[in-house]
């Protein structure tokens, strides 16, 4: 018998949330949701280049969990890219670890842990720090694809 769904770490939110291919009217193509949480074991595998036990460790799971997790979210990416759909970024059951935050006056992105708020950009200096994705706990699996 299965035991009780994990939320699972997520360092934080993505910049993008949505890709797609350019020169067709978004109206034409179907969607695919790629939820935070496969988007984080992407981010970890493919682009950090953990494997998949040190991977698992960061997001708080098992490494079998992590393997079903990234095969996955890998192929939704591949189905995006072969079939020519929208590829969108949300949902899933997980907790940011990290915020986003944007400065209101050079446009600079900070990340904090979720429980660290920036008090002023260190780009600038600007008191006008205000939050860009993130805060706090997350579920739900966003909408239906299309």
């Amino acid at each position: 018998m299965r035991g009780p769904y994990r939320r699972r770490l997520v360092q934080g939110p993505p910049r993008i949330n949505q890709f797609k291919p350019s020169g067709i009217p978004a109206r034409a193509l179907k969607n695919i949701i790629l939820t935070i949480d496969e988007y984080e074991g992407i981010r970890l595998a493919d682009y950090q280049g953990l494997d998949h036990s040190d991977a698992a460790e960061q997001m708080g799971i098992s490494r079998p969990t992590f393997s079903r997790l990234i095969e996955k979210a890998r192929n939704k990416v591949a189905q995006a890219l072969i079939d020519g759909m929208i590829l969108t970024i949300e949902g899933g059951n997980f907790d940011f670890t990290h915020n986003l935050y944007r400065c209101e006056d050079c446009g600079d992105t900070i990340s904090r842990p979720a429980e660290n708020r920036p008090v002023e950009c260190p780009e600038c200096g600007s008191q006008r720090i205000n939050i860009f994705a993130g805060a706090g706990r997350h579920h739900g699996h966003g909408r239906k694809n299309k």
